[in-house]
């Protein structure tokens, strides 16, 4: 089917080149042309009249060029993804299960490594970690071309809605530039999904292994935020950081409240204070997830004391 619309394409192309030259040549004629019971006006009618049908000549094969371009494209993708139909890429576990003019269904198998002795002195030892995860990725194509109109992943059990967006700003921008590869759209998408799988995957698996007597926690993966309860009702809520925590790159506290909502809240003078002395500790501390907890803990305790007095002495 792509074959023959591009053959078709092709035959469209040479006959509107065809029409544009003879009508060139025709302007060439008429110009050289003197003939008295002719006006010059009505000359000129005809010369502008040949023109515009030229300008319409010339937009039509632009137009068709822009097509021909993308069934190319779109035949390179199918190339690309038939020849690999039937095996099972060992390193990326990328394997087609569909493929049409409309949409890529491809099965993701995401391979999560090992994390006991890569991340120092942190156990694992609350959770078995699978070895791998298997996903599968509905891709949609606008008609005849690759460019993405959407996707959606099952299960859905990672957030993606980032990529989506970022994809879609991506094909925006593409849009109103010649330079961009259209091919490149659909392997991006590919990549940064699978990446978002091992990220988030290994983050749950750090936050659940982290639990300790006085905390426990959970990761939200579409705020990248570490909810960390600790022990008396209160919740600390933690922005993760790009790379954590396979990189050296810090966590955040952004906020604090009560979980128990008889209880009464922290001031806002309070909270302040306590996110400014907490994200003012070395970078060491705030790498470590219960050290970084230890730690906010403690300068809670002490802010909370230093404000129960300071109320104290403005009572008297």
């Amino acid at each position: 089917m792509d074959l023959l619309d591009s053959s078709r394409l092709q035959r469209d192309l040479e006959g509107l080149l065809l029409s544009l030259d003879s009508m060139s040549s025709q302007d060439v004629e008429k110009s050289k042309e003197n003939q008295p019971s002719s006006s010059s006006m009505e000359v000129c009618e005809v010369i502008d009249d040949d023109k515009f049908k030229m300008f319409e000549l010339e937009n039509q094969m632009e137009e068709k060029r822009m097509i021909l371009k993308s069934l190319e494209d779109l035949d390179s993708l199918r190339k690309r993804f038939d020849a690999a139909e039937q095996v099972e890429d060992a390193l990326t576990g990328l394997k087609v299960l569909e493929f049409d003019g409309n949409f890529i269904r491809l099965q993701l198998r995401t391979y999560i490594q090992k994390l006991d002795g890569f991340l120092g002195q942190h156990k694992f030892d609350h959770i078995t970690e699978p070895s791998e995860l298997i996903h599968e990725l509905l891709i949609y194509l606008k008609d005849k071309t690759t460019e993405i109109t959407k996707f959606e992943m099952f299960p859905n059990d990672i957030y993606i809605g980032d990529i989506i967006e970022a994809a879609d700003s991506f094909r925006q921008v593409r849009l109103h530039s010649a330079v961009l590869d259209t091919r490149s759209s659909v392997q991006w998408v590919v990549a940064k999904v699978q990446d978002k799988i091992i990220s988030t995957t290994l983050r749950k698996d750090f936050v659940m292994s982290s639990k300790t007597i006085r905390y426990t926690f959970e990761y939200y993966d579409k705020d990248e935020t570490i909810v960390a309860h600790i022990a008396g009702g209160i919740d600390a809520f933690l922005k993760v950081s790009d790379g954590w925590p396979l990189l050296n790159t810090p966590l955040k506290l952004a906020s604090l409240k009560n979980s128990d909502n008889q209880s009464k809240g922290f001031s806002l003078s309070l909270i302040s204070k306590l996110e400014e002395l907490a994200n003012s500790l070395d970078l060491e501390t705030r790498q470590n997830l219960s050290g970084f907890m230890d730690a906010v803990e403690k300068i809670l305790v002490q802010q909370t004391r230093e404000e129960l007095k300071s109320n104290e002495s403005s009572q008297k």
